[in-house]
């Protein structure tokens, strides 16, 4: 199983660290393993470890980053929903108790706002 954070805010702020090292395998690791990386407003998809890895690595070609941006956290039980103006993400607590992302939405490069949805 791969290493995740003890909270969604820790999470959120490991998916940072990993941009700002350019590591997709750091990246990748965050994910559940059916976990989908989505980049708006390309509309553009991914699932998966080796392809959130090289979505990654097609962003930090363009200098794309991604910066923690202290999300509002949901919380239901194991799952919480964080909202920033960075991404949207839906995380997941394992039986482990590691919280790790199963879908991320990353703005890629601008606000998530209605109007770029």
């Amino acid at each position: 199983m791969n290493p995740g954070a003890r909270t969604p805010e820790e999470l959120d702020e490991l998916l940072e660290d990993a941009f700002v090292v350019r590591d997709g395998t750091q990246l990748s690791a965050l994910f559940e393993d059916c976990g989908i990386l989505a980049l708006t407003p390309a509309g553009r998809e991914v699932c998966g470890s080796e392809a959130i890895g090289k979505a990654a690595a097609s962003l930090w070609t363009r200098d794309r980053t991604y910066v923690a941006k202290a999300p509002r956290v949901l919380r239901a039980r194991d799952t919480a929903l964080l909202l920033s103006e960075a991404g949207i993400h839906v995380a997941r607590r394992g039986r482990d108790k590691e919280w790790r992302l199963m879908i991320c939405v990353l703005a890629d490069g601008n606000p998530i706002t209605k109007e770029n949805q």
